[in-house]
């Protein structure tokens, strides 16, 4: 698996950012939370998405779809937005084909939120950046580290 360079969103620095970690990334200079946006193969899917200690965006996309390349730009705002809660994991279902088997993919594009290794919620087809907001605030405490199950949300 290979770094990607993320430039800070604070300070503008690039930074060498791992596909898979166990915490999140930061800023060498200004140490603010680095949005985590990265590519994912079948070989790498597991260790990249599966295993990630941070809730997972995946986004399973194919370079000539329209309404993929409408939704990424709403992705990497949310990712920008959640910094150090997020991650956002893309794989081009034309390459990756097991991945999409596995999961059962039919139709693209389709935005799965992993927590845990295990998928939690799903959208298929584009929809605009409220929608997604609205799936992680459904799913996500406050700070964006622990699934909300049935009965935390019933306590609340």
């Amino acid at each position: 698996m290979a770094d990607d360079l993320i430039r800070c969103p604070n300070c503008g620095r690039r930074n060498r950012v791992p596909s898979a970690a166990a915490g999140t990334p930061r800023c060498g200079n200004c140490h603010e939370p680095l949005p985590w946006i990265v590519d994912a193969t079948d070989d790498s899917f597991a260790e990249i998405a599966e295993k990630s200690t941070v809730p997972v965006l995946v986004d399973l996309w194919a370079p000539w779809c329209g309404p993929c390349r409408m939704v990424s730009p709403a992705l990497a705002q949310l990712v920008a937005e959640m910094a150090g809660q997020l991650k956002l994991v893309k794989v081009n279902v034309d390459e990756n084909q097991a991945t999409s088997m596995k999961y059962g993919i039919r139709s693209i594009p389709t935005v799965a939120l992993f927590h845990g290794g295990e998928v939690v919620d799903g959208v298929l087809g584009a929809a605009p950046l409220p929608f997604f907001t609205d799936m992680l605030d459904k799913h996500l405490q406050p700070n964006g580290t622990k699934p909300v199950d049935a009965k935390t949300a019933a306590q609340a």
